[in-house]
């Protein structure tokens, strides 16, 4: 009989869940919130879930594994270090976990990530077929280790160095490493690289098994940069034992009750696309498009419990995007509206057009011929992270990384200001952020490795 491990994987949230399958029952690992997806791949292969199995409380998302073993009746595995309230099988190093006479899962602790990470390899009758390994090995890299505070990060850092080892001492070079973070997710600590790996490849590659301990922590720790402030209360959810997910339509609003929440300062996010937000949009709304990852930077950019509103072209889109914050535990959405920018306003005037740039726009702007249409720029502002404007920015701009922005506004030069960032996502977030304070805004919508052909001074 085969064993089979299917992929269900959150993009948006750089997070893969997996289910692992002989056929008739099933195990998953590190489910997400929204679990109706795995039930509905289970339904598609014919599996039956038995047991859900989670490798560490999750600092990023909310989980689904408590909510999924109740659906479904399956033991869940827990770390027993962590004690969770809820039932569940406390799972340790060395624990098997019989899921079928040819699948089962044995337990290896893999500490660093968290304190008391769990991996588990998945064996077959005819041996180890991979190791699905959380936030401890990755592809290219391994999980951060300063999650649980930075007083941790240390002894964490020489943990993860030591569990990595463990993992390629113990398994054979061709088994399949499964992690769960690592695709463009804030808990690995460099960017992974790859779609898939083995621990043969890991051996050749990955940080924690070419480098020696202190280089290893050195290394890692240097290279960390912020993560998303709803960190913070993702574990303890998590430990705690989540409500069922709510994922039913937010009430509906009338341009003029939209009017009055725009007015009152509250955040009124439009899903659309960046280039459909500067061609027209309500002014004081906030972009953030379902074409990026709209969770991450609203999880991190709004005041936890504010009052939320949601604007789309459409009901897919506010339901989309309502899936997206329920894993990151913002389950109330006080209203949603649908219908372009005309459409939902109050007065024609409330529709706004917000101007944009190429770098080479910038660059001709710099030279005394600025793009007809523009403002001169006065401020250059780039909102992109500390790693990122310290590998390479332009001569001249300001830094302030957006998770910063709504703080240090004031920080930021008078006259009209110019935002870029990597790619035009987060810089039209913060243009929007910023005309909302009634500052002179253009777009730089264009990807910052084309800013040095422009014609752009970089910094040394």
């Amino acid at each position: 009989m085969s064993i089979d491990v299917h992929v269900i994987a959150t993009s948006s949230l750089g997070d893969h869940s997996y289910l692992a399958t002989d056929g008739q029952v099933a195990v998953v690992v590190d489910p997400q919130r929204d679990v109706d997806r795995v039930l509905a791949l289970a339904g598609r292969v014919g599996a039956r879930i038995t047991h859900v199995v989670e490798t560490h409380v999750h600092n990023d998302y909310v989980s689904g594994g408590l909510e999924l073993a109740r659906l479904t009746g399956a033991q869940y595995g827990f770390a027993a270090a962590d004690r969770p309230p809820f039932p569940h099988l406390p799972l340790a190093d060395g624990d098997v976990v019989e899921v079928s006479p040819e699948l089962r899962l044995r337990v290896l602790a893999t500490p660093g990530h968290t304190f008391h990470h769990l991996s588990y390899v998945l064996e077959g009758a005819d041996g180890v077929r991979g190791v699905f390994t959380g936030g401890s090995l990755l592809f290219g890299t391994t999980g951060r280790t300063d999650l649980l505070g930075a007083e941790h990060a240390d002894t964490l850092a020489r943990e993860q160095h030591a569990s990595v080892r463990k993992l390629s001492d113990l398994l054979p070079g061709g088994a399949a490493v499964w992690p769960t973070h690592g695709f463009g997710s804030f808990c690995s600590a460099t960017q992974a690289s790859g779609d898939d790996s083995t621990i043969e490849r890991e051996r050749r590659v990955n940080p924690a098994l070419r480098l020696a301990e202190d280089e290893f922590v050195t290394r890692t720790l240097a290279g960390l940069d912020a993560y998303p402030a709803y960190y913070a209360h993702m574990g303890v959810i998590n430990l705690h034992g989540p409500d069922p997910v709510d994922l039913r339509r937010p009430p509906g609003i009338t341009p003029g009750e939209l009017r009055a929440r725009l007015e009152a300062g509250e955040w009124v996010v439009d899903l659309r696309h960046r280039t459909a937000y500067a061609e027209a949009h309500l002014t004081g709304t906030v972009s953030l498009g379902l074409d990026g990852p709209m969770a991450t930077w609203l999880g991190w950019l709004i005041d936890r419990g504010a009052p939320l509103t949601l604007i789309g072209e459409t009901p897919e889109q506010v339901a989309d995007a309502q899936r997206e914050l329920v894993r990151i535990g913002v389950d109330r959405i006080a209203a949603a509206a649908t219908g372009t920018p005309r459409r939902l306003a109050d007065d024609p005037a409330q529709v706004r057009e917000l101007r944009t740039a190429t770098f080479a726009g910038l660059a001709a702007a710099l030279a005394g011929d600025v793009p007809a249409g523009l403002p001169a720029p006065d401020v250059i502002l780039d909102v992109r992270l500390g790693n990122e404007w310290d590998a390479a920015h332009l001569d001249g701009a300001v830094h302030v990384p957006l998770p910063e922005l709504a703080g240090r506004a004031g920080e930021i030069p008078a006259g009209t200001v110019w935002v870029h960032c990597g790619s035009g996502y987060r810089a039209t977030a913060a243009a929007s952020l910023l005309a909302r304070t009634g500052r002179e805004v253009v777009l730089v919508n264009d990807a910052f490795d084309r800013a040095a052909s422009a014609g752009l001074a970089m910094a040394a």
